[in-house]
């Protein structure tokens, strides 16, 4: 039977590109922050704050020590657990039923999340896309022994080669910088999405950038029907010359994030 995709796996950052948790993420912060005696941000500042690690962020945003960080970061997930993992959590539009439809045609998917791994699983569970993966990768609790996207994404891989996973030509669909830069680390190419929460020059040095799920589904499975005229299926390896971008080009200037861009966050 023939392949329906140019891929033989498919890895999914989850923050801004399968799930929008921006609001809760908004709240905890506030409370975070204040209780901590730092400024909270604002909705258009959230951008600061979403990609790295919330231990990493603490830092670099509000100038806490790694020793101010770390009970930074207990005190937010402890809000976060009591305001429970899902709560206020939508999917971009078209995303979960893609996730379906990439399983029905047998590619092999994974989440590759810098999110503490327990919250994946939980926001996973809760849209019924568990059972289209075939593993379930995100960060460590402590979000400083398994965080980094490149340690991430070599994890999902590694997950999904033990599962008996072809992974000789995978891809990264993702919404920040991390995520290029991260894959780039283990020769994965990124399917960049603009409904995430990032700047526009993030997507510089990404296999392909999509607006919407159609134009995204046309990049993973071969011969399905799209509202709009379908992009090329970019090369599979990583070393393969890069496709013409979709969308806006990687190179073009950087405007501040629009309303919609603020939909999207690490929580």
């Amino acid at each position: 039977m023939p392949s329906r995709s140019p891929w033989t796996c498919v890895l999914w950052d989850v923050d801004g590109t399968i799930v929008d948790a921006s609001d809760g993420i908004l709240r905890r912060l506030t409370i975070a922050l204040e209780h901590f005696g730092k400024r909270p941000p604002t909705r258009a500042e959230l951008v600061h704050w979403i990609g790295p690690p919330m231990y990493e962020s603490f830092q670099v945003n509000v100038g806490m020590t790694p020793e101010q960080a770390t009970e930074a970061v207990a005190f937010y997930r402890g809000l976060n657990k009591t305001d429970g993992y899902t709560t206020g959590a939508k999917l971009f539009p078209g995303i979960g039923e893609l996730v379906t439809d990439v399983a029905a045609a047998g590619i092999p998917q994974a989440t590759a999340s810098s999110k503490p791994e327990v919250q994946v699983v939980a926001l996973m569970d809760h849209f019924d896309l568990s059972t289209s993966l075939t593993a379930i990768v995100g960060a460590t609790p402590d979000e400083k022994t398994l965080s980094a996207k490149a340690d991430i994404v070599a994890e999902a891989l590694r997950r999904l080669a033990a599962a008996g996973v072809d992974t000789s030509r995978p891809v990264l669909v993702g919404d920040r910088h991390h995520d290029v830069e991260g894959g780039a680390v283990h020769g994965v190419p990124v399917i960049f999405v603009r409904w995430g929460f990032s700047w526009p020059h993030e997507s510089e040095g990404a296999q392909a950038v999509v607006e919407n799920a159609d134009q995204l589904r046309a990049l993973l499975l071969f011969g399905t029907p799209t509202h709009e005229a379908a992009p090329e299926p970019v090369g599979t390896p990583a070393h393969d010359a890069a496709p013409e971008h979709v969308g806006t080009p990687a190179h073009d200037a950087a405007p501040a994030p629009s309303g919609d861009a603020v939909d999207a966050a690490h929580a």
